[in-house]
């Protein structure tokens, strides 16, 4: 069905084959949406490189996918952490396609796990600039075009279940992303009166690359076998398998919706059960 046709949406962090980011916007390309698709685009420095990145190769690949189910679409590299590159991805959306509806804030670090005790001042601001910094740019400089057009607006954070629960190793993580609810409710509060929607999707694990590598990372501190890891996660999950990206590009769908009007601030769940609040 092509509930969001004639709708356009930035999906930050989607440049990366395989990942949540990807996955978001071919589902919004489905639901006849034309989408941005952004990511850093080049290597950075080593926190930064080819293995955890979306190139500006693979970024144009998946937007001609997105041009093979029939929509609009075009590649535009941002780094979050960088206001003005921010700036210029919304003008340059709207250069392109006029005006956009929908930004999904998906970019994020999820693969500088250390200590607490060993955690690098380096890694902590990485994370925290990606996360939690980018959404609120991102959120900021979109909300300034929605109440410029004077149209209704979507914003959608991709969380996590580390924005409700903690989680070893991954103490700027999980900072980042309470943090990234809390950003979620305040700007709900702030935007509602001009019909702007914020809300946060929770997913649990997903295994993308980066949910490999997580995987193999944290099977090795625990000492377990990684089959045996894995058959663990499925246990403590009521519906028995863990989650897809499907599974979370749904929710984006149903939250970038008319269907979604009168939902906002909301930090959705997205985890087969496994957390419940």
């Amino acid at each position: 069905m092509k509930t969001l046709e004639g709708k356009t949406a930035i999906i930050t962090g989607s440049g990366r084959d395989k990942g949540i980011g990807k996955g978001i916007a071919m589902a919004f390309a489905d639901a006849g949406c034309n989408v941005v698709i952004s990511d850093i685009g080049i290597v950075k420095d080593h926190r930064f490189d080819e293995s955890h990145i979306g190139t500006n190769d693979e970024m144009e690949a998946i937007v001609q996918e997105a041009k093979d189910k029939g929509v609009d679409a075009i590649g535009v590299a941002c780094d979050v952490r960088s206001e003005s590159e921010v700036e210029n991805l919304i003008s340059t959306t709207v250069d392109h396609f006029g005006s956009f509806d929908i930004m999904v804030n998906n970019a994020g670090i999820g693969y500088l796990m250390e200590p607490l005790i060993d955690f690098k001042e380096e890694s902590w601001n990485a994370v925290l600039d990606v996360n939690l910094k980018g959404a609120f740019l991102c959120t900021k400089h979109s909300a300034k075009h929605m109440i410029n057009q004077g149209t209704s607006g979507r914003i959608i954070n991709i969380a996590s279940q580390a924005a409700k629960s903690g989680f070893p190793f991954a103490a700027a993580y999980t900072a980042s992303k309470h943090g990234m609810v809390g950003l979620t409710r305040s700007n709900a509060v702030e935007l509602g009166q001009h019909k702007i929607t914020v809300n946060a999707v929770c997913p649990n694990h997903i295994t993308t690359g980066l949910g490999q590598w997580q995987n193999k990372f944290f099977s090795e501190k625990m000492g377990m076998n990684y089959d045996d890891y894995i058959q663990g996660i499925r246990d403590r999950i009521p519906l028995g398998r863990v989650g897809m990206v499907d599974d979370i590009a749904k929710a984006c769908i149903f939250l970038a919706s008319d269907q979604a009007d009168y939902i906002t601030g909301e930090a959705l769940n997205v985890s087969g059960g496994e957390e419940m609040h």
